[in-house]
């Protein structure tokens, strides 16, 4: 039976024709694989399946992806996540997840943002959550007060303001939640003059997210991003607590939102 593999024009120029020509032909490619993305077994001989091509600074790690989790692509990481994804790809068991993530820094070296991972309960169904807040005030580009041009700054994006958590926020076309081997890897952004997408945030290190994160994220095929200011929902180590301090910030007037849909579907 043909292998069902999709090796995408991107991936193609980066291993060659000769090794992609040989994927096709199932020579290369594993019959059986662990999803890069859900992290469920798939098929290669069974189900449409995506190839995806990690690039580090100095290595590079292909890997399998059920089609309607990830599309065929190629995507960039620095060398210390690359590593960290092929022990991913080789775990034997999964590690405990976190519920919460580190500041990680993003393109300017002055702002960090703090993002938290959390199932949040809108209209009574789950849905995969991520909460952005700063841990300094965001100034507008070009400018030097003391202001704080975080919410305005997204809502000019299309992100829009949240005055209470009873129905889930539109979707934000042309943004994304890059979700790879298990793990969140970038937010991203629509890149200049209709080019490729470009990271808003990216993480140092891939973040950890829960089983259930991941199983509401891949049913739902997007992921909500609530932004707040800084100091106004903190590190919360419960997720009822977090959507306490959603509510609030909400009710304030200090919380913009949007769905992202995942990477590349």
């Amino acid at each position: 039976m043909p292998r069902m593999l999709d090796v995408s024009d991107d991936v193609r120029a980066e291993i060659g024709d000769e090794e992609a020509d040989r994927l096709l032909a199932g020579e290369s490619a594993p019959g059986s694989y662990d999803c890069t993305s859900c992290r469920t077994p798939g098929d290669c001989e069974q189900e449409r399946t995506s190839t995806v091509l990690f690039i580090g600074d100095e290595t590079a790690v292909l890997a399998f992806a059920h089609a309607g989790c990830l599309p065929s692509q190629v995507v960039k990481v620095t060398e210390e996540q690359l590593q960290g994804a092929v022990k991913s790809i080789h775990a034997d068991n999964a590690r405990p997840e976190p519920e919460q993530a580190a500041p990680e820094k993003v393109a300017s070296e002055q702002a960090v943002l703090g993002v938290t991972s959390g199932l949040i309960l809108i209209a009574g169904e789950l849905h995969p959550a991520l909460v952005v807040e700063p841990t300094a005030p965001i100034a507008r580009p070009g400018t030097s007060g003391a202001g704080d041009d975080f919410l305005p700054l997204l809502i000019e994006q299309g992100f829009m303001p949240v005055i209470e958590l009873s129905t889930a926020p539109a979707v934000l076309h042309g943004w994304s939640v890059l979700l790879a081997m298990g793990q969140l890897h970038a937010v991203l952004q629509p890149g200049t003059n209709g080019g490729r997408p470009v990271a808003w945030w990216q993480a140092h290190q891939p973040l950890q997210v829960t089983e259930g994160w991941r199983t509401a994220a891949n049913k739902h095929q997007q992921v909500l991003m609530f932004a707040a200011p800084v100091g106004t929902i903190g590190r919360q180590p419960r997720e009822d607590l977090l959507r306490d301090a959603l509510d609030k910030a909400a009710a304030n007037g200090q919380l913009v939102a949007a769905a992202l849909p995942l990477a590349g579907t």
